[in-house]
């Protein structure tokens, strides 16, 4: 049940599921020879992309800079809107420029309706709808752009928020990650019919245990898959009133039971002013489920301008290095204008201070695919880590000898701020000071100066 299999077993499955289709009839459409030219940082139509039972319509987004074989990101309007509204009202083709990702932006037919994750077809891997003409766009994009069939990732607001849940459960080995903008849990708008309101569900009045959330994916989505799943980023604005902030809350019991994960969180902080966050971590520290609770918001996010969307980009890992596997350089204290430096040289257990920036191996940071922050000098590498698990404010920031857990995962928020995994606290340059030797430390997040790094 893994990607090899997927683009013959869409075809076997749309065949068979045809007479049930509901929506443009399907038909067969002319194998594409070659790509369409598509001008660097530039929005085009792709027609003829595949099988397509519903008649959507695909725009992809090449920026001038794109990486070699290059993650994808599918991007979901919301209802009454289109692809390229979705383009020109969110930060995702900047954020596209700006790491080098391929977005498609496809749109409903006919224009401007919702998603269709209310029907039988859609909600079932292969089962017809509008998830296999998004899936044509996927597999377009890999065999004719260069696309990475092991970097593909899915968004989406409001309606795309849903079809979001809707991608992650039928195709979980297709998306490494998504984050579904004020959806609903995947199944929780079923009517039986295609493109069927559910008010018991958009008013939030729809509960589940986790258990039975979980299994809705698991027996209906792709029954019988046991592959890895994707992990999976939820936000929604508390003051919601078209999609109750409730569903937010059944969201994170369904996709906590789906990874294997506690219900309670791992962490808990707020990287930026109303932004509640939550993780649930697995064994090694590593966030499976995160969620964003936006203090008195109501139906807009992503808003653009925003940190939002390259919140998302970040947690997807579409940030991550030419390679994929990170960045390195020197790790800038902002305030002080200073290097994050081991002193000692890879001696276990040293704190960490800032120094004069002087190029050298021991001011060299690498932030891992694995969210770790590493310094190597003289062939011994080390992790940044929170002395002793602390998660207190005022714990030693040392290095110590790479284990993967949580107390040695961070995070480089899109506000500037770095954040321990495990404890939520900000790094923090003691005392606001700017001298040599400052040492560095945790602290609670406050926004303040002293808490704002650039790495590279």
């Amino acid at each position: 049940m893994f990607r090899s299999r997927s683009l013959k077993a869409r075809l076997l499955g749309i065949a068979a599921a045809v007479g049930l289709a509901v929506g443009v009839s399907l038909q067969a459409v002319p194998q594409a020879t070659a790509a369409p030219r598509v001008a660097a940082s530039s929005l085009t139509q792709i027609t003829n992309f595949g099988t397509n039972p519903t008649g959507l319509l695909m725009h992809l987004y090449v920026p001038a800079k794109v990486k070699a074989n290059p993650p994808i990101l599918l991007a979901m309007h919301g209802c009454q809107g289109t692809g390229p509204y979705m383009y020109s009202s969110t930060d995702f083709a900047s954020l596209a420029d700006q790491y080098g990702f391929l977005v498609i932006y496809p749109s409903t037919n006919p224009s401007g309706s919702c998603w269709d994750v209310s029907s039988d077809q859609a909600l079932t891997r292969n089962g017809g709808s509008d998830p296999v003409g998004l899936m044509s766009m996927i597999t377009y994009t890999e065999q004719h752009y260069g696309g990475n069939a092991n970097a593909v990732y899915v968004t989406g607001e409001s309606s795309g928020g849903m079809m979001t849940n809707v991608m992650l459960a039928d195709y979980p080995d297709v998306f490494k990650a998504g984050a579904a903008f004020m959806g609903v849990p995947y199944h929780c708008f079923y009517t039986g019919s295609t493109r069927g309101w559910n008010s018991a569900c958009a008013q939030g009045r729809i509960s589940m245990t986790p258990q039975q959330w979980g299994g809705l994916v698991r027996n209906t989505g792709d029954p019988g898959y046991n592959g890895p799943r994707p992990r999976v980023q939820l936000w929604h604005g508390t003051a919601d009133t078209t999609l109750s902030f409730n569903n937010l809350g059944e969201e994170i019991k369904q996709w906590t039971d789906v990874l294997g994960v506690s219900q309670t969180p791992s962490a808990t902080d707020t990287p930026a002013a109303n932004w509640n966050r939550t993780r649930y971590n697995n064994s090694a520290g590593t966030t499976q489920v995160e969620a964003y609770s936006i203090a008195g918001a109501g139906h807009q996010l992503p808003v653009q301008g925003t940190a939002m969307a390259a919140s998302a980009v970040h947690f997807m890992g579409l940030d991550a290095g030419p390679s994929g596997g990170g960045t390195t350089g020197a790790l800038h204290a902002v305030d002080a204008g200073k290097c994050l430096t081991d002193a000692n040289n890879t001696t276990v257990g040293t704190q960490q201070q800032i120094y004069a920036c002087n190029g050298g191996a021991n001011q060299t940071w690498t932030r891992t695919s694995s969210n770790q922050l590493t310094v190597t000098v003289a062939g011994t590498t080390l992790c940044l880590d929170a002395s002793a698990h602390g998660t207190s404010p005022g714990t030693k920031v040392i290095v110590w000898s790479c284990n993967g857990q949580a107390n040695q995962q961070w995070t480089l928020n899109p506000n500037g701020t770095i954040t321990g995994a495990q404890s939520g606290l900000c790094l923090d340059v003691a005392g606001l000071a700017t001298a040599d030797g400052t040492p560095v430390q945790l602290w609670t997040c406050s926004g303040g100066r002293n808490q704002q790094w650039t790495l590279g």
